[in-house]
């Protein structure tokens, strides 16, 4: 029964959504400037204050991270960093840009060529390694090249974008939502990629085509380029030992996950380990080569003033558009970009703090502790620069955020909003696979836009089809789930930076290298390939259905 406790709840939680899709910042007294009501503080509030109102319980809360349903928030998280550790300092070895240099060189001078080559990479390695750690690498590079060849960036921008996201669908370890999906409808990891291979193949080939249809004006994709340099890829492969030693393990811990997950372990039980294995050998060969004064990530043996760092890493708790900053300033210490593309190490508040003559009275002690924190920071990333690296990629952002919409979406249940919504879903479809097919793609597309990223949108609608499952018979459950793994990637390339988290670091990484991309840039030249690809990934879905059911 909808009570006023049930609305409000409602409200607070649209309210919440609001401001991760637009952010907003409160000015505040000293010593903290201005509070930041984004990403990661909304959900929070959101949740603070239903509990202030009684709209919510410690129960709910508590269900909200051990998870209901099947569905476990931590095993999720667990999992997903495990892996996104060993992909990210693979990452920093430099085998994704020798991989751009090598197909930039096999492209040569033929504009089209060369674009489908890198559609095909950015493909491949998305799958093999999930939309993040292509996107931070892909677009650093993407973004040096365009300008080094004199190419109009926002047709190869957007084809790096909408590879990469739609190239996740096909590993349950690509992107969040499919660890979701997969613990939400009990499907097993394998059986996903098999029924979800097909629509992507679909998506990908289409949204290749309409991508062709809307940049072919030679402006955005020459036939022929002004500019071919041959580049050379082994200069940018800074690490080949860890290059094959990051390779193995990572290849061994997605087959491992894979082959247990038909004996119902939790696959947590195996990347975590595999990852915990992957930091102690990158402590291990950091000290190492460090001990043998053997040059590492590309550096010679330098002093601690010599190597750039973050001076700040608590910063990436606050938004994943700083993440995102952070990210991009590391991956230029591997790029081989113009000097006037380099960042100092330490920001000017930190400098000031290290040069001028100590502050007077209470704040002195202060600045001498913060001076003391940055130069061990200096030294322990000239010690150990693999982990000090990838440290700040990981995004921590979604730990706050992830946990929070599980909790909101579990208040939503609690106040009966759930049960309603699975009603509806019943009522518009009558139960048929096909109109749930359509109805929970569809909506899974808009959803990812205007309810917090594809995370939030995939966790409601695992919910209410859950919610209407009993009415429902297998086959259509199992329908819906894979419509929704396709809406929950596809959805990725839609019209809000929002609608995922690597729309938020995209977004992040070309506006700190000065390329502004607006809402309205970004949803023009992403329509095109979502309708194609939403009408031919569903229509998959429903042939696969048609064949097997």
């Amino acid at each position: 029964m909808i009570t006023g406790y049930s609305v409000a709840t409602l409200v607070v939680f649209i309210i919440s959504i609001g401001f991760v899709i637009y952010p907003v910042t409160i000015p505040a007294p000293r010593p903290i400037s201005r509070i930041p009501i984004n990403l990661t503080t909304a959900p929070i509030l959101a949740i603070a204050i239903l509990w202030a109102a009684q709209c919510l319980d410690p129960a709910v809360i508590r269900g909200g991270i051990v998870g209901t349903d099947g569905v476990k928030p931590y095993n999720i998280l667990i999992l997903f960093f495990s892996l996104a550790y060993m992909a990210i300092t693979l990452d920093i070895t430099g085998i994704l840009q020798s991989a751009a240099f090598w197909v930039s060189n096999k492209g040569g001078s033929n504009g089209w060529k060369l674009y489908t080559y890198f559609y095909l990479m950015l493909t491949l390695l998305s799958i093999l390694l999930g939309n993040d750690p292509v996107i931070l690498s892909g677009t650093a590079f993407l973004i040096y090249y365009t300008k080094v060849a004199e190419l109009n960036h926002i047709s190869w921008l957007m084809s790096e974008f909408a590879a990469a996201n739609t190239a996740s669908m096909v590993l349950f370890v690509g992107n969040p939502t499919n660890v979701v999906i997969c613990e939400g409808f009990s499907v097993n990891n394998a059986a996903f990629t098999a029924y979800t291979i097909l629509p992507f193949i679909a998506c990908s080939v289409f949204c290749f085509f309409a991508l062709g249809g809307q940049y072919r004006d030679p402006k955005y994709v020459p036939r022929r380029l002004n500019h071919a340099a041959d580049l050379d890829a082994r200069s940018v492969l800074l690490d080949p030992i860890g290059a094959c030693v990051g390779s193995f393990m990572l290849g061994s811990a997605l087959v491992l996950c894979l082959v247990v997950s038909f004996f119902g372990i939790d696959v947590w039980k195996i990347s975590l380990p595999f990852a915990v294995a992957k930091f102690i050998y990158d402590v291990a060969w950091d000290h190492y080569r460090f001990v043998r004064q053997i040059p590492m990530l590309g550096r010679g043996q330098k002093g601690p003033d010599e190597i750039a760092v973050q001076p700040d890493d608590g910063v990436m708790l606050q938004d994943v558009q700083t993440v995102a900053d952070n990210k991009s300033r590391h991956r230029q210490s591997t790029l081989p970009l113009p000097a006037t593309d380099k960042v100092n190490s330490f920001p000017d508040s930190d400098r000031a703090l290290i040069n001028k003559s100590p502050p007077p009275s209470s704040k002195t002690l202060v600045a001498r502790w913060r001076s003391k924190a940055i130069a061990l920071h200096k030294r322990m990333h000239t010690h150990f620069p693999t982990f000090f690296t990838a440290l700040p990629r990981l995004p921590f952002a979604l730990v706050p955020f992830a946990f929070s919409q599980f909790i909101l979406i579990e208040a939503l249940s609690h106040q009966g909003w759930i049960d309603v919504f699975g009603t509806w879903l019943l009522r518009a479809t009558h139960g048929e696979m096909y109109r749930t097919i359509w109805l929970i793609g569809v909506l899974g597309v808009i959803l990812c836009n205007i309810s917090g990223t594809n995370i939030g949108a995939t966790i409601l609608l695992t919910k209410v089809v859950r919610a209407a499952s009993p009415l429902l018979s297998d086959q259509t459950i199992r329908a819906a789930a894979i419509a929704l793994a396709v809406a929950s990637n596809i959805g990725a390339v839609s019209f809000t930076f929002s609608a995922s988290l690597a729309g938020l670091l995209w977004r992040g990484i070309l506006k700190q290298k000065g390329i502004i991309v607006t809402q309205t840039t970004f949803a023009y030249w992403n329509a095109l390939p979502l309708v194609v690809m939403t009408i031919a990934g569903l229509s998959v879905v429903c042939a696969e259905m048609a064949v097997l059911y």
